[in-house]
């Protein structure tokens, strides 16, 4: 590993952190990089730093402590490098593998689409993850905010993201439609205009079973009930609904122990309620209208039962599927509305890019917003925390802003590096403090009798409300 990067020398008092066969090897002294981001990032990191720093002293008493490391992006990049990411800055991130990083802006006039995107990209870390979940206290526009907590993985490198388009009117644009209308869809009704822009949105196999495989990975370890492949492929069956079909694939050849789809579930549950009941008849109930069906499909049915029944009744029946983690499905439009009727329904959203990106905020507005929602871009073997806010410049360097986002983020961090009891303290820090109603104008504005404090003001309530005794599990 060099010894510096971007000129600034790497601390000698912190270790590197490892990784081999998909497992991380953390240290008790781990160097850590961290970009601070533009904007309110410098306010918003100087007090999650404090919050961070406390909780792992508190937790474990000396014996643990995070060593930081600056990176560079952004504009301070900018000013300082004259580049807006500079590869050295990607470089430290793969080495040290493990970084959290503020709100970061977006350039304007060319070049880099999306700082935020490029590293994602750069570093393949292919699942965006989102928890979301109330805390007490905290304002919300719904009845009951408690029944929120979800956690979504995004796939975070292909659909719209890896998408590439044709801007209306330009002789691309006009040679892809023409191509399109003449050859790929000759002799059929669809049509393109002529005066359309055009863009293409990839989702492979690849990219689909990485992320699912995480998601339900994640499922397992943490007690999680249900998976939830989110997705349009009632319109879009060869991307949106392949992303439903190689998540269902990847589930049973993966994890077929461990796990039983909704589909599956009824099947079993048909037969466990009534042992004499034939294939005809489960199917019958499996799939309401069958007598209306074509004989193909009812075979098709048929097949389908009885390969249920033959594989997995003696494992997964009487009863013992509801023990099994539930993989199921549901349409993107479809999802939006339930998770705010019965968000409870739901633990873990698996999606593909662009719908992950809209529940996750629709989610975040029903618990405190993106000013305190947490997030992760993970890969294997590298992992990016951050802020899912933007830099609200016009806030910038006035003690103002809500800390929340990336400090929550700072607890994910921890969580995965299996530092759980600090985690645990700063995360109850928090929730104490919005209790106590001593929150930053965005909250305070929200709710009756509370005190606005500055952000600086705010990490200092966290950290006195972090408790003063601790059992370290070191």
């Amino acid at each position: 590993m060099p010894a510096s990067y971007n000129g600034a020398a790497v601390p000698s008092n912190g270790a590197v952190i490892g990784y081999k066969e998909g497992k991380y090897a953390v240290p008790d002294n781990p160097l850590i990089p961290f970009i601070e981001g533009d904007g309110t990032g410098r306010d918003i990191w100087k007090a999650s730093v404090r919050v961070f720093d406390a909780g792992v002293e508190k937790a474990y008493n000396g014996k643990r402590r995070v060593v930081w490391y600056e990176v560079f992006a952004g504009e301070k990049s900018k000013a300082k490098f004259n580049t807006w990411l500079p590869d050295e800055t990607v470089t430290a991130i793969r080495d040290l593998r493990v970084a959290i990083k503020g709100p970061l802006t977006t350039p304007v006039g060319g070049g880099i689409r999306s700082l935020n995107v490029t590293l994602r990209q750069v570093l393949d870390l292919y699942s965006c993850v989102r928890p979301v979940r109330y805390y007490q206290g905290t304002p919300s526009p719904v009845k009951h905010p408690e029944r929120m907590d979800i956690v979504i993985f995004r796939e975070n490198t292909e659909d719209v993201y890896a998408g590439v388009e044709w801007e209306e009117g330009t002789p691309e644009a006009r040679r892809l439609i023409e191509f399109l209308n003449k050859d790929m869809l000759k002799g059929g009704k669809k049509q393109i205009r002529l005066d359309s822009g055009v863009g293409i949105k990839p989702i492979s196999i690849t990219g689909t079973k990485r992320l699912v495989r995480m998601a339900i990975e994640y499922a397992l370890e943490n007690g999680r009930k249900t998976v939830t492949l989110v997705h349009k492929g009632n319109i879009q069956k060869f991307t949106e609904g392949a992303f439903r079909k190689w998540g269902y694939e990847v589930a049973i050849e993966a994890f077929r122990g461990q796990v039983v789809t909704e589909r599956e579930s009824w099947i079993l549950d048909n037969k466990d309620k009534n042992p004499n009941m034939t294939v005809e008849q489960n199917a019958a109930a499996v799939e309401p209208g069958m007598e209306f069906a074509p004989e193909e499909f009812r075979k098709s049915v048929y097949a389908e039962v009885k390969s249920v029944l033959d594989t997995i009744y003696a494992s997964h029946g009487r009863g013992t599927w509801k023990k099994k983690l539930m993989i199921n499905d549901r349409i993107a439009d479809s999802i939006f509305q339930q998770v705010v009727t019965r968000p409870e329904e739901y633990s873990v959203l698996a999606t593909p890019n662009l719908n992950g990106d809209y529940i996750s905020d629709a989610c975040a507005a029903q618990v405190g917003g993106l000013g305190i929602a947490p997030g992760a871009n993970i890969g294997d073997g590298y992992a990016i925390f951050e802020a899912t806010h933007g830099t609200a410049p016009k806030y910038a360097d006035k003690d103002v802003i809500n800390p929340g986002s990336v400090i929550l983020s700072g607890v994910m961090m921890f969580r995965f590096l299996g530092w759980t009891e600090a985690a645990d303290l700063i995360e109850h820090g928090m929730e104490r403090t919005i209790e106590q109603k001593k929150v930053t104008y965005d909250f305070e504005r929200l709710m009756e009798g509370a005190t606005k404090v500055r952000t600086s003001e705010f990490a200092d309530y966290i950290i006195q409300n972090m408790g003063a005794a601790v059992m370290s599990a070191v």
